[in-house]
This record gives C-alpha cells, structure tokens and sequence, in this order.
C-alpha cells in the first residue's frame, strides 16, 4: 500500500533560479544535465525531486518556499539569491513568486497553486480520483511557505504577500532584525512582535524552523494564530545537539499542545549531528527517520503531530540523506518501518500527509 505524501518543505523556486532546475523533467534527466556543472553537485548534491518523482511516490502537495540568504551567508559566486537589505529580499522573493506562476501557467498539468480551502478541496477531489482519470498522471499541488521574513519591509505588505498566497511565514533562516535564527541566538525584537501580530490579524501559519530557540519559546506564548515548525528534528534524538535547527522537548511539547505539525527532516546531518559529507551515507538509515518520528509521537501520546518536511534540494541531495533514498519516491518505504513498531495505517497515513492536510483545512481561507 502506498500512501498520499504532503511534504511541507522544499527550495523549488530557489533551485529554479540558482541551478536552472527544471522540475517537470525526470530525476535523470535533471542530474544527467548537471554532469556538465560540477559546481551544482558540490554544492547541493544530485536532486532527489521532479515531477515523476512525485507521481511515483504520491507526493500530492508541497509546501513551497521563498527563499534567499543574507550576503554574509553568501556561499560562492553560484549563489545568485542573496540580499542586503529588506528590499532586496524583496526583489528576490517577487522573482520566486514570479517562478511559481510561470511554473503553473506552463504547466497547468503538473503543479497547480492551493491558496484556499475551496481549492484543496478540489484539487484532493480529483488526485482522489481512479488512475484511469489521469493516463498522463495528476498535477502536485503547492503551497507557498516564506522562509526568512526580510523582505516584508513594512506590516502592511503582509497584505500584498497574501494575495499573492503565501500562506506560512518563518521569521527567520539566520537571524533577521524580527529574532533570532540559525547560528544566531536571539529573542523577538519589538519588530518581531509587530510582524507576529499582523501574521495573526491575516490568520498567516507561522513556521518555528529556523527561530531561535528563545524566539520560539516567546512566539509560543504570544502567537494567537496556527504553528508548525515545518522541517525540525527533536533535540534529544541527536547526539551532541546544540543548532537551533534541532527542537528540545519544550518546544516540541509547545507545538503540541498548540495542535501544531513538526516535519522531520531525511537528512544525514539532521540524523547524526557530527555527520559530514565525506562520511558514507551508509552511517545513517531510513530507520532513523522513523525514530525520529516516533519521538514525537511518543511525546504527544498519537500520531496527529507529525509530518514530513524534508528540505530535498534545500543545500543538500542524493549524497546527503540515508541510502535507501534515491528520490523522495522512496519516502514510501517509510511505512513497513512504521509498521514495525506499531502504527496502523491509519496512523501512517496521518503522518505521510493526513495531518499537514487536517492543517490546511484548518488553517486556509474559505
């Protein structure tokens, strides 16, 4: 049996962008491409995604983001998506945005946009349909996640965000002048609370990934609209666990009892702390992922809390995740491993997409 996949993290628009990725070809064809651009593969690995891939493994939706790094991150001449300022990231991210649409208007096949519940309806309406009704496979379906809040200048271009269907916001990849973020601790600024309370006025879900721990634990308190941290380990799985992008228990208990969703992240790093890039991939496990997940939900006593959220294609690929991964198809092979240590199918399907969509249908506009 296989199972319907939301994953609630993915970098498409800043692959598209930065490697001149294109999704709606095969896996192969994408990596048989970049043989001639090494530079790609040293610096994000073979890709694990494309369209087919997603049909094959019943990938229906994504959470995709807009994504760019500050200067100081900058990681090579290659990184084009980079800023300085809060209108720069703003530049960057109308490209992004501008690279769904177009991503949507070619392609009306393959990737259709869901800012709305009336939309998901329809779109889980017809993926639910026999596979006769698709000979040439259905459409994934995406929504739009900001990761990294700096190019809202001003509270009230929240609104202009929204109409263009970002339905998630993280305030933070490294820190931003609104908290606190990765490699760079730090509280909610008066900024920070400001963004946090126009977030809540729109009814945006707010993303925990990436906030300082800190920040997390004041937006926990103050936040008044939905959560979910949508690609974050739990802290205690991981030896040596320090990064931020890790949850201590706290935080992860927080989420919870908010009826939040965490997305566990197949990444070797994400794993074992201490792996490196030149370690085999054999040191790490699809099992491991499994166990990830049953931590979390071990702590919340079911299995309505947890997801996917798996940062493919996000600086990391192929050489990067456990060994039974080639694309993100094989997030199926996930289930007989869940199986194993006692989650019903019912319970598998709720971690594989039922929860991130119980969320959506939460949390979406009518």
């Amino acid at each position: 049996m296989s199972y319907l996949i939301v994953d609630a993290h993915q970098d498409l628009a800043w692959n598209m962008l930065t490697f001149g990725r294109d999704y709606t070809l095969s896996v192969e064809e994408i990596r048989q491409r970049e043989v001639s651009h090494p530079y790609i593969r040293q610096n994000n690995g073979d890709t694990v995604l494309s369209w087919q891939a997603y049909q094959q493994g019943r990938v229906a939706i994504i959470f995709a983001t807009l994504f760019a790094a500050p200067l100081r991150a900058k990681m090579g001449a290659w990184d084009t998506q980079v800023y300085s300022t809060p209108a720069q990231a703003r530049e960057l991210y109308l490209r992004q945005m501008d690279a769904y649409q177009q991503l949507f208007d070619r392609h009306p096949d393959k990737f259709r946009p869901i800012p709305d519940r009336q939309s998901l309806d329809t779109f889980l309406k017809n993926w639910n349909q026999p596979d006769t009704a698709h000979p040439l496979g259905r459409p994934s379906g995406i929504v739009t996640l900001m990761e990294g809040a700096e190019a809202i200048g001003q509270m009230d271009e929240l609104a202009e965000w929204w109409e263009r269907g970002v339905r998630i916001i993280g305030p933070a990849w490294m820190g931003t002048r609104f908290c606190g973020g990765t490699r760079e601790p730090g509280p909610l600024t008066r900024e920070g609370r400001q963004l946090l309370d126009a977030m809540a006025d729109f009814g945006f879900t707010l993303d925990l990934s990436h906030m300082a721990w800190e920040a997390a634990r004041q937006a926990l308190d103050c936040y008044e609209g939905p959560l979910i941290a949508s690609h974050s380990n739990p802290l205690k799985m991981v030896k040596h666990g320090e990064s931020n992008r890790f949850l201590p228990d706290d935080i992860v208990d927080g989420i919870i009892e908010r009826d939040g969703v965490i997305g566990i992240v197949p990444f070797n790093r994400f794993l074992i702390q201490d792996w490196k890039n030149s370690d085999p991939r054999a040191a790490c496990s699809l099992d491991m992922v499994a166990a990830h997940i049953d931590y979390i939900c071990q702590r919340a006593g079911d299995a309505l809390h947890v997801g996917l959220g798996t940062d493919f294609d996000g600086g990391f690929g192929l050489q990067h995740i456990p060994p039974e991964l080639d694309t993100i198809a094989d997030l199926q092979k996930l289930a007989p491993l869940l199986a194993a240590r006692g989650y019903s199918e019912t319970d598998i399907a709720a971690i594989f997409g039922e929860n991130w969509l119980t969320h959506l249908r939460r949390t979406l506009p009518a």
